[in-house]
């Protein structure tokens, strides 16, 4: 067996199925716009795209020229904040038309991300996308790739990535605070899905929604009233990741950030399976790691538990107990215990126990910096983005990958990262969907 360990670098460079396509380019932004200031659009009016929006705008160099969103509604929300917006139902449109966009977000349903993503950067537009990077884990590689092979600057929004609890956390963690790391666990109480069936029948499309946009690449259905639109959708299979594809990006970049993880070799879930519509509401999942300069050993366990899932007592009961949402990681000389978000505590170890170290914060050095405005100095060719998809590429994955084995209860999967297979034909089904007829795009 190869002991080639699989890095950030070679899962740029891996395809999986597909070979690479030469892309076309219509402009070229690699350097910064010429005037000095960004102009800026957005794919979605509301909810998290509004948060988005309303962040970069702040940024003193953007200028914000077009939004593309399926409500008619949203889009009159944001035609009222900025009268001067250009207004567009289909993002494809949108790009046709603005031939000058320097820079784009893009903050809409999971299933929806990587072919908005690739239109954009396929037109050389920088990218800031959502959470999950994408629906797909294959959809996830093949945008890493194409973002580093073409120079685009990329950034996932997982906003408190460049907090200074999670900067500093991952500083402490890399020099050693509590020794090398021998394990982890992380939780989410939230919880997802459904024990149900979709609701049978059909409801009237509401004339200020374009519903086939909406689908863009999921399957055809008919429109349901309270179902999909807005936010539900990331209860439902093929169109969100549940829990672990939303809030693990957030809880597990922790583990990613502070011990420069890659691909894991083994996922095994031991949660329950979800059902023909719906993700299961809870999850426990096991992940085997490559270790790193950062563990203790040649290979790291790193577990995920969300809705009413819980770590073992005995974790629990090392520092008295454990908030709603976090991580903890064991070292070879304490423990650190990080709420998703709120302020960390360190143990040390005292024979078999462990005591609380006050005043942690006092060794945070590294400030907040805004995640948004990172990426808009970035794209002005000041600043570097902490989150692009080289680094959020194999987060994600590791995300989605958990999804996948959570269909397969009480079943180790083993992953080859470099050939985007499992070692069970009946998984890899999962890793690159069919899209709807009509919404493929070159790259994907």
């Amino acid at each position: 067996m190869s002991k080639t360990v699989f890095s950030r670098r070679s899962f740029l460079k891996t395809a999986g199925a597909a070979a690479f396509t030469v892309p076309f380019i219509t402009r070229n932004l690699i350097s910064a716009p010429p005037s000095g200031r960004v102009r800026f659009a957005s794919f979605g009016a509301a909810n998290m795209a509004g948060g988005d929006i309303g962040e970069i705008v702040n940024h003193p160099q953007v200028d914000f020229v077009a939004v593309a969103d399926v409500d008619k509604n949203y889009l009159a929300g944001k035609k009222r904040e900025f009268p001067k917006l250009n207004l567009y139902t289909d993002y494809r449109e949108l790009l046709d038309k603005e031939k000058d966009i320097d820079c784009l977000t893009v903050s809409t349903p999971d299933h929806a991300h990587a072919v908005m993503a690739m239109s954009a950067m396929r037109r050389g537009i920088h990218v800031y996308c959502q959470k999950p990077l994408a629906h797909d884990i294959y959809e996830v590689r093949q945008l890493a790739r194409y973002a580093a092979e073409n120079k685009r600057i990329t950034q996932m929004g997982i906003q408190i990535h460049s907090y200074d609890i999670y900067r500093n956390t991952a500083r402490l963690l890399k020099e050693g605070i509590i020794g090398k790391i021998k394990e982890t666990w992380s939780w989410c109480g939230s919880s997802y899905g459904s024990l149900y069936s979709l609701s049978a029948g059909s409801d009237p499309i509401p004339e200020t929604l374009d519903w086939d946009l909406w689908l863009n690449t999921a399957p055809e259905r008919p429109y349901l009233s309270r179902q999909y639109h807005p936010k539900v959708w990331r209860n439902i299979l093929d169109l969100g990741t549940g829990v672990f594809g939303d809030m693990g990006c957030h809880i597990f970049d922790n583990v990613f950030a502070a011990l420069d993880l890659t691909a894991p070799l083994t996922i095994r879930s031991e949660g329950p399976a979800p059902n023909k519509w719906y993700w299961a509401k809870r999850s426990r999942m096991h992940y085997l790691f490559p270790g790193t300069q950062y563990t203790e050993g040649k290979t790291l366990n790193v577990h995920w538990y969300d809705g009413a899932e819980r770590p073992p007592q005995y974790v629990i009961d090392w520092v008295g107990g454990l908030p709603g949402q976090g991580t903890l990681f064991l070292g070879t000389e304490g423990i650190y215990l990080i709420p998703h978000y709120s302020t960390p505590s360190l143990f040390q170890k005292k024979g078999d126990k462990y005591e609380a170290v006050p005043e942690l914060t006092k060794r945070f050095t590294l400030p907040t910096v805004s995640h948004w405005h990172q990426f808009i100095d970035a794209v002005r060719g000041e600043d570097k983005t902490s989150a692009g998809f080289d680094y959020s590429g194999p987060l994600t994955e590791a995300v989605l990958l958990g999804s996948i084995a959570c269909r397969f209860p009480e079943t180790t999967l083993k992953w080859d990262a470099a050939a985007l297979r499992f070692d069970l034909q009946e998984a890899n089904q999962y890793v690159r969907r069919v899209y709807r007829p009509g919404w493929n795009v070159e790259g994907l």
